[in-house]
């Protein structure tokens, strides 16, 4: 009878331990909502690292964690759902730590939390420059490599490829499926716009307005997807650049929806927008009120102003751009609207980066349009040393050059300051620059007109463009279907410049990445296109040699890039007639050349006397 009582006490005392285990557990899954960084990396430079715990009145709990791992300062907002932590990760090796929260000295849950092993050498990653050729891609118009991923049942945004402005299916596995056409064009650099995830009600494809910045949009893919990505870029020698921002999130980001604190985004009493005159930042006479709105206003409605002075919204950002660089094995930045956010807390951010990764590469979305608004925002620059101030920004985008491709080669008839004297002009400025080698060169890309269109579908004026891109110093960017004669009218919408690529969807009418599937007239394109960056891609003396021009004479341009023992020099005929240019005014740098051969055609030019160019022609001589 004692041992059946016995054994029915027992019984009891385990039925009760696992309804505790499972009220345990269950108490833990509901407790703890998110936990960001999801993981992290041991033996990083900085060793601090702050995570934050999200969950139903998760403050209240009292925070230890395991593995002799020390809790260096606990920061709670005025919202108890969020608990900062910032540990010591110093000497701490690869393992799995157990976080507990007590109340009233008993562990109510508890939070495994890895600290992974980094790629060896990770530190000293090498990042894109002026050797390479960057393809810029909206993944959304692209190529559609998954059909099934078009819509997701959790996201409202549903596919549409009828609707210029809505989700048309395109994602990561279509980029992944044409990495070798991407190849083929001499590119050695993919750029695509985020791939985060955007719950925008409409137009989420572009997006910038992100719900989610530790996860990749369904719609595209997987986290998993996009580590596959950068895994298959590398086996071909690519690199690839994530799109990052830093300014705004999209107002259906899970954490706008329940901020930690009210300073976490800017606000005013009633809605501002920015008036995007970013010239007040510097402007020695702006006005601190037109300084606050131009800093603080929202880009739109839809897109939440971050503030970057609260240092917990710094830390989570800087955070958050060093995770997906250990994550996915990224090869570099382009942060979007970079100058929208305050200056000191963006130098911060970069300076972060850019100290655990020194060669790693960023440049800025700095659309502004002279050379002194563009070189203040460069890392070093002396122009920004005047107000003392140094943004730790390694590379911008060259929109004074973007503005003058834009109407140079339609400029027929030279005067002071129109046709190609504009290209020198611009070139003529480069000393504000602490180093022009490392500016991104574009005609283009998914914000602006269409180069094609802009030219209206003139090859000739397409090639000079593309020539131009090919061979002065910088970065050379191209926008993805230009090489196969893309166009569109943004007049339209933004929905004319990012129209589908044709062959990345199934029942397209033609597939333009396969030499066998293309027109006659994307073909003349794509292998002017393919034949030039394809030889620009081994040719050191337009990567990182030394420049020099003459001032245009008659709408035509002359300059050589040249190292020790290569010269290349570049003749630009922007005239409706052919010219003749003598060749002795070049004596500095032709020398003892005796010849130079086209690198696209193969002919030989005699350099003793003179040079003969067709009309709205160029020529890429390598001297010999």
């Amino acid at each position: 009878m004692n041992s059946s009582k016995n054994r029915s006490q027992t019984n009891h005392f385990f039925y009760k331990l696992i309804l505790l285990v499972l009220l345990f557990t269950a108490s833990a899954k509901a407790q703890i909502q998110k936990v960001e960084p999801p993981f992290w990396y041991a033996g990083m430079k900085n060793p601090e690292l702050q995570i934050m715990f999200y969950g139903k009145n998760i403050a209240q709990y009292e925070a230890s964690v395991s593995n002799n791992v020390t809790i260096k300062n606990v920061e709670k907002t005025e919202n108890p759902n969020y608990v900062f932590l910032t540990i010591d990760t110093k000497d701490i090796k690869a393992s799995e730590l157990v976080f507990s929260f007590k109340m009233k000295n008993k562990v109510a849950f508890t939070q495994k939390y890895a600290l992974k092993e980094r790629r060896a050498n990770s530190a000293n990653r090498k990042s894109y420059d002026a050797s390479d050729l960057i393809y810029l891609i909206m993944p959304d118009r692209f190529a559609n490599g998954n059909p099934k991923n078009d819509s997701n049942a959790s996201l409202t945004d549903k596919e549409n490829r009828k609707e210029p402005s809505g989700r048309h299916g395109g994602d990561i596995e279509g980029i992944i499926k044409n990495l070798d056409y991407i190849a083929s064009l001499g590119a050695t650099t993919i750029w695509s716009t985020p791939l985060n995830e955007d719950n925008d009600k409409q137009h989420s494809y572009h997006t910038y307005a992100q719900s989610d910045v530790y996860k990749i949009d369904p719609r595209y893919g997987t986290n998993e997807d996009y580590v596959r990505l950068s895994a298959e870029m590398h086996k071909k020698d690519m690199k690839l650049v994530m799109d990052y921002v830093t300014n705004h999130w999209g107002i259906t980001h899970w954490m706008i929806k329940d901020l930690p604190a009210k300073s976490w985004i800017n606000q005013f009493e009633k809605y501002t927008q920015t008036h995007h005159r970013r010239e007040v930042i510097t402007d020695i006479h702006a006005s601190k009120l037109d300084q606050e709105v131009c800093i603080d206003g929202w880009f739109v409605p839809s897109m939440p102003d971050l503030n970057l002075r609260n240092p917990l919204v710094a830390k989570y950002l800087t955070q958050n751009a060093i995770w997906w660089i250990e994550y996915a094995n990224l090869d570099g930045f382009r942060v979007d609207t970079y100058n929208y956010s305050d200056p000191t807390a963006m130098a911060n951010w970069a300076k972060s980066v850019t100290d655990e990764y020194p060669n790693f590469n960023i440049v800025g979305e700095i659309w502004m349009h002279n050379q002194a608004q563009l070189a203040y925002w460069q890392k070093d620059s002396k122009v920004g040393a005047i107000q003392n101030y140094n943004s730790n920004l390694p590379s911008v985008m060259d929109f004074t050059l973007q503005d003058q491709i834009g109407s140079v080669f339609s400029e027929d008839e030279p005067n002071w300051d129109s046709g190609l004297i504009k290209f020198y002009n611009n070139f003529a400025l480069d000393y504000l620059y602490p180093n022009p080698d490392n500016i991104l060169v574009f005609a283009e890309n998914h914000d602006t007109n269409r180069i094609n269109d802009v030219y209206k579908y003139d090859l000739a004026k397409y090639k000079l463009v593309m020539t131009l891109l090919a061979t002065v110093r910088g970065i050379p960017q191209i926008y993805y279907g230009s090489e196969i004669g893309m166009g569109g009218d943004k007049s339209n919408g933004d929905g004319g410049i990012r129209q589908d690529f044709p062959g990345g969807w199934i029942g397209d009418k033609n597939n333009a990445f396969t030499k066998e599937g293309r027109t006659d007239l994307q073909a003349k394109y794509f292998d002017f296109s393919s034949k030039l960056f394809n030889w620009r891609k081994s040719n050191e003396a337009v990567h990182f040699g030394k420049m020099t021009h003459y001032i245009p004479e008659n709408n035509t341009y002359v300059y050589f890039r040249y190292t020790d023992a290569k010269t290349v020099m570049v003749v630009f005929n922007n005239n409706a007639k052919e010219q003749t240019i003598k060749t002795d005014r070049f004596k500095e740098n032709i020398k003892n050349y005796k010849s130079g051969k086209d690198v696209l055609t193969g002919k030989s030019f005699d350099l003793s006397s003179e040079i003969i160019l067709e009309p709205k022609s160029a020529v890429i001589l390598e001297l010999e």
